[in-house]
């Protein structure tokens, strides 16, 4: 900027403070330049769900992480996610400190009774993983075996559906990790997950001796985005999840963390 230019900048700053009303003073109320900051969404997880939600040298990484700031930036918003942890993910978003929760979390009716939830963008079966030697054929052979399940997860129910809700064997974990590094240690024989997750967990640990199998008694489930009961931004972020599965971002995300394609007619039906 020449000096001139500064000059006459100065000057033309003198005279709209004078005369604020026949020199647009009402800009400044507008946000200046017509700009506003977005405004930024509280978000909890449980950062031990990779491939989902993981901490990579000191950040969030992972498949939710991305389409959530995806969604976000489409929806007109910013996320600050934070690791809170399962149990506090939940209970952030029943008092409304949280906005938004997002860590593989299924749809069921039964949470929907708690929360509000997304469309569905991620569908997903349970999986068993357990230590070679372990003679696991099916879910019925989870019968008499210790297992692990992350608490308050659909891998408890779909456990307790076979073993029954209040066998002694099973031993519920707060996270994940815990659950898996239970199985390494041998405090259980098995652990009821979701499929991506047990996966996942094997390929990252070869040397560990893990084996999976599913059983046709689990059924295809759906995640989405939870947030608290009767939320304002739900409407906001189903358009803008619909909005990536046409402008093909969702693919692009998919493909970056799980190495193929999405089948996005089945996850269309879906969310219809």
């Amino acid at each position: 900027m020449t000096y001139l230019f500064k000059k006459a900048a100065v000057a033309m700053a003198a005279s709209c403070a004078l005369f604020l009303a026949a020199c647009g003073g009402g800009e400044e109320e507008n946000g200046g330049s017509g700009s506003e900051d977005k405004k930024v969404l509280n978000v909890g997880t449980e950062a031990t769900f990779a491939p989902f939600e993981f901490m990579d040298k000191g950040e969030l990484s992972g498949f939710d992480v991305d389409l959530l700031n995806a969604a976000a930036e489409e929806a007109g918003y910013e996320v600050d996610i934070k690791n809170t942890g399962w149990d506090a993910m939940l209970a952030g978003l029943q008092s409304g400190q949280l906005d938004i929760g997002m860590s593989g979390i299924t749809i069921t009716d039964e949470r929907k009774e708690t929360y509000d939830f997304s469309v569905p963008y991620f569908e997903s079966v349970t999986m068993i993983a357990y230590k070679e030697g372990a003679s696991i054929a099916s879910a019925e052979d989870l019968k008499g075996k210790k297992v692990g399940v992350q608490n308050a997860t659909t891998g408890q129910f779909a456990a307790e559906s076979i073993i029954g809700k209040n066998d002694s064997s099973i031993s519920k974990y707060k996270s994940a990790a815990l659950m898996f590094q239970a199985l390494q240690s041998g405090d259980v024989e098995a652990v009821v997950t979701d499929i991506a997750v047990a996966v996942e967990y094997a390929k990252s640990n070869p040397d560990a001796g893990v084996e999976t199998i599913t059983d046709e008694q689990f059924v295809p489930e759906y995640y989405g985005i939870a947030f608290p009961k009767d939320s304002e931004y739900k409407a906001e972020f189903d358009e803008a999840l619909n909005t990536l599965y046409e402008n093909g971002t969702y693919a692009e995300i998919y493909e970056k963390w799980f190495e193929e394609a999405p089948d996005m007619e089945t996850l269309k039906q879906a969310a219809q």
